[in-house]
């Protein structure tokens, strides 16, 4: 299983101003903006650690996820929120692709699955293209994945020679209640 980014999210879930003031960022004479670009990098590196830690996308963007099998009447998409599905394709080994019609999502906040059966040439796989996201603005995440996106941002600004090897404790209690329970 591997999964790709068709177009990668074009804004962070936290506005570079609003970062600026929580880290007590001066502002000078003439705000250039000379900082913006290290951190939205901070932001999109804290972004980044939060939906791999959550199985969450938090700013909507195409996601396509390629199988080289597929389980049998229910397969597991491994991000959330998905809110839809494009397209779903077997390619075979010499890279002949065909439209899998019948194939359904079935929506969860934490585990969406693909229903269908789809059957996987030998050498070839499935590519099934969808959205995932809570929405294309940061006001559409949730508050407190905001905020632990910002904290966790803040600690990468503050330990930039790389001194930290833990996530902050306020981090970790905001994302408990959005990572997935396994029963």
């Amino acid at each position: 299983m591997m999964m790709t980014e068709r177009n990668g999210p074009a804004r962070v879930p936290v506005e570079i101003r609003d970062f600026a003031d929580h880290l007590h960022l001066g502002t000078g004479f003439e705000d250039d903006g000379a900082q913006d670009a290290m951190l939205e990098m901070y932001l999109r590196a804290a972004t980044s650690a939060v939906e791999a830690r959550i199985g969450k996308a938090l700013i909507t963007r195409g996601l396509r996820l390629i199988l080289t099998n597929w389980r049998d009447g229910a397969q597991g998409v491994p991000v959330a929120p998905v809110v839809a599905l494009e397209e779903v394709r077997v390619v075979d080994a010499a890279g002949n692709a065909r439209t899998v019609p019948n194939v359904t999502l079935r929506v969860d906040a934490h585990r969406p699955v693909l229903l269908g059966s789809v059957s996987v040439p030998e050498g070839g796989q499935v590519e099934v293209d969808f959205t995932a996201g809570y929405g294309p603005d940061p006001a559409d995440v949730p508050p407190d994945l905001r905020h632990a996106v910002m904290l966790l941002a803040a600690s990468y600004y503050e330990n930039r020679s790389g001194g930290q090897d833990h996530w902050p404790f306020g981090v970790l209690a905001l994302l408990d209640a959005h990572r997935p329970v396994r029963l």
